[in-house]
């Protein structure tokens, strides 16, 4: 017999009889003599043991009088029903049983004699559902509390079974003891209201002062498949990450559900659109596939060459009960190994179909042959319509997914002024469902604040014409090299020629780089040396140098592509790099104040940015979120310094660069450009803005022929002396925090067409090792950005 689960009870607990014998009593009384006789007999037993009417709080009575209890129960208890019903006594939500039916006692002995706990089941529960009785029974209240309530119990397999818990309390009485707080009708109001409240239950039902005499009759229900239904549900609707533990739960689900200990499942999604088979894509923890080796699978080659049809054209599924015996059919083998290899010995394929439209496969497999088969397959019809709703859920979820993408790395519409292209949209659809014309409204946003950035790679073009020329005099030099080493190419009459053109190229390469230089070499080569070394007669031992050359070549230019291979490399990692830091430090800077956001990759990476009450109405706009933002951006641009400083070191080519902050201080207007897809200033008046923005980073010091961009520092270029106070608190600020040089460079700008009067700050980022949060190695930087 189990005891007491929970210690603190609002109720003193005595095991009584008291009700059975006194119907026995009546009984004994009747004139059906051979009734009359059992119930005299029975009262008769059990005189010695005046505890089982008047009350029992030792269990070991209970234990030492099992006989006298079971045959009192037995009116209760039949025993033509032992090896059926699943009941015993009880106390209602406590952890008290013993008189179990056989049936019970063998699932008890399957699970290992394990306690008895109810499923999501607290002390709390326990002590206000109790009170709930009081009120209900003693107060004859009505208050309804149906939460369901189970045992989940594992049977000698290790199959969770669960089962319905069912009370009967005909045979108990609720009574006060002297310590119990007389209830008024305002009381069980406030405690009707405060469920949650359970130090209140507790003050209004102090411990032990109620007395719960009798016993309960606990009746248990296998609810196995309806439970395990309800939890897969629940399992399936999460929207969070999915994790190894629910794969593990869905699949025990399953197991329970199919009372099948060694059931596997796993899930393929049908991709319409490309006719191809893929797991799938919680995370790579999740949920397999048994059918899928690799990522993916082309509809076709799905069953690796069976003729297993019915799943894919009739949308039926596909049961094989012995897999060894399926292997040896001509057409099955190479489907029938590959569950063979998996230790898959009998296995169900069913379609999840939703509008007559394949979504995926859900597959279960057992390492037993015969364990899974056409019958227990037509089980899977309870359990489908979750995991159809469930796929369905994905697909869109998915597709979301991708529209989200598509809008954050293909289109301008960032996040801040998305709400309002939302707006435009809904009353598009609007107007649409009334009838009339749509027409789109151009968005707008008025009296914003620009912010403009760049870090850009210094000499960029000349950097790409240098090591275009490096490459192409290797090309030729190795070229050059092949001829006058091989005596076989040598005794050709045009070789002499080829020669002289050869050299006349690299005299050429020694001078500017033309537009067209790169391209005429290319054909040249293609045209009149490839074919050569392809096709002339060559000696064995000259042919290594010649294989060597062909192996250097690019595959796609058949030119040497070293020196720009390490220039394009370093250029990539350094744009993606910056990048990722920029992106990083928007994200934190949107708390300042949502403003709207773009970047662009071009030798480097420019930022714009606007801020005002137009962009966020919801928000009260004040300037000082522009100045926050303002010193947002010059801290940001020193990281991405010292980002570089750091990459610098291990990059494959040497490229310096230098950055631009340019303010303006006049609120503009932008206007999406429906034919470009992006915002662009709007306006006659603000186009001062944008031409200051392209010709900027080419100016020069007034007076020199000195670019106001240098390489490691930051340009300020603004137009009025209070912005030039503001910068200067900024870069104060940044210097005490050892992030700035102590020297500040001040000048002004040359005329740029037609603009004018406009002045420059210049500081150098302190490029010390105290900076560097981490150092890395090339492969490791490469591995983080991809």
């Amino acid at each position: 017999m189990n005891h007491l689960l929970f210690k603190g009870s609002p109720f003193k607990t005595l095991i009584s009889f008291h009700k059975l014998i006194e119907s026995l009593e009546e009984i004994s009384l009747s004139n059906v003599d051979y009734r009359s006789n059992y119930a005299k007999s029975l009262l008769k037993e059990i005189e010695s043991v005046p505890e089982l009417r008047t009350g029992i709080e030792d269990f070991s009575i209970i234990e030492n009088n099992k006989k006298i209890i079971r045959n009192l129960l037995s009116d209760l208890f039949p025993t033509a029903l032992t090896n059926n019903e699943i009941k015993a006594v009880t106390i209602p939500f406590q952890n008290i049983t013993f008189n179990y039916t056989k049936r019970f006692k063998q699932i008890i002995k399957n699970a290992g004699d394990l306690d008895l706990t109810i499923r999501d089941f607290n002390e709390d529960q326990f002590y206000v559902l109790s009170c709930i009785l009081i009120l209900n029974g003693y107060y004859k209240q009505k208050f309804d509390y149906n939460k369901p309530l189970f045992y989940d119990i594992p049977d000698a397999d290790g199959i969770i079974n669960h089962y319905r818990i069912l009370y009967n309390a005909d045979f108990i009485e609720i009574y006060p003891s002297e310590n119990a707080i007389s209830l008024s009708t305002e009381d069980i109001d406030e405690l009707m209201d405060n469920f949650e409240d359970v130090a209140l239950w507790k003050e209004k039902f102090p411990l032990e002062s109620w007395v719960l005499k009798g016993f309960g009759i606990i009746s248990l229900f296998d609810a196995t498949k309806e439970s395990a239904i309800s939890n897969l549900k629940s399992t399936l609707l999460r929207r969070d990450k999915k994790t190894t533990d629910d794969s593990k739960i869905s699949e025990n689900i399953f197991k329970s559900f199919f009372k099948i200990p060694d059931l596997r499942i796993g899930i393929s999604i049908y991709n319409d659109e490309e006719k191809k088979f893929v797991k799938l894509p919680f995370d790579e923890s999740s949920i397999g596939s048994f059918i899928i080796q690799n990522n993916e699978v082309d509809c076709c080659n799905a069953f690796h060459g069976c003729s297993l049809n019915a799943l894919l054209e009739a949308k039926e599924s596909i049961s094989i009960s012995n897999v060894e015996t399926f292997a040896t059919i001509p057409g099955n083998e190479k489907f029938g190994q590959l569950l063979l290899s998996q230790n898959i010995k009998s296995c169900i394929f069913s379609p999840i179909v939703k509008d007559n439209k394949l979504l995926g496969i859900i597959e279960m497999v057992s390492a037993i042959p015969r364990q899974l088969n056409s019958i227990n397959a037509n089980n899977l019809k309870l359990i489908l319509p979750n995991i159809v709703d469930t796929l369905e859920r994905h697909e869109t979820d998915l597709q979301n997914q991708i529209e989200a993408i598509i809008q954050r790395e293909y289109t301008a519409i960032h996040s801040s002024v998305y709400w309002k292209f939302k707006a435009e949209a809904q009353k598009n659809l609007q107007t649409k469902t009334s009838g009339n014309e749509a027409v789109f409204k151009e968005i707008v946003f008025r009296e914003v604040y620009p912010l403009y950035g760049q870090i850009d790679i210094n000499g960029s073009s000349e950097h790409r014409n240098n090591t275009v020329k490096e490459d192409l005099k290797n090309q030729l030099q190795n070229i050059l090299s092949i001829f006058k080493n091989s005596k076989s190419i040598q005794k050709l009459p045009l070789v002499e020629q080829r020669n002289f053109e050869l050299y006349s190229f690299l005299q050429e390469l020694e001078k500017e780089l033309k537009a067209d230089t790169e391209q005429q070499i290319q054909n040249y080569i293609d045209r009149e040396i490839h074919p050569l070394l392809r096709n002339a007669i060559i000696d064995k031992e000259e042919k290594l140098p010649i294989d060597i050359y062909f192996e250097n070549l690019d595959p796609k230019t058949q030119l040497f592509y070293h020196a720009r291979k390490n220039f394009d490399e370093a250029m990539a990692v350094i744009n993606k790099k910056m990048a990722l830091v920029l992106d990083k430090e928007q994200n934190e800077a949107q708390s300042i104040f949502p403003h709207y956001y773009e970047r662009f990759k071009t030798d480097g990476i420019e930022h714009n940015l606007y801020i005002g009450a137009s962009i966020t109405p919801t928000q009260s706009f004040d300037l000082m979120y522009l100045s926050n933002l303002r010193l947002w951006q010059l801290q940001t641009l020193c990281k991405m310094e010292l980002e570089h400083h750091r990459l610098k070191q291990i990059l494959p080519y040497t490229l310096d660069v230098s950055s631009l902050i340019l303010v303006f201080s006049s609120p503009i207007s932008i206007r999406f450009r429906m034919d470009e897809k992006r915002f662009d200033v709007d306006g006659t008046y603000n186009a001062r803005y944008e031409v200051v923005k392209k010709r900027i980073d080419k100016a020069h010091i007034k007076g020199t022929n000195e670019r106001i961009t240098q390489k490691e520092k930051i340009t300020i270029v603004y137009s009025h002396q209070y912005e030039e106070v503001e910068y200067l608190k900024y870069i104060q600020f940044l210097q005490f925090k050892k992030i700035l040089e102590p020297t500040i460079e001040q000048f002004e700008v040359e005329e740029l067409q037609g603009v004018y009067g406009l002045k420059a700050i210049r500081i150098k980022v302190l490029n010390t090792e105290g900076n560097f949060d981490e150092k890395y190695t090339y492969q490791e930087l490469l591995a983080t950005l991809h």
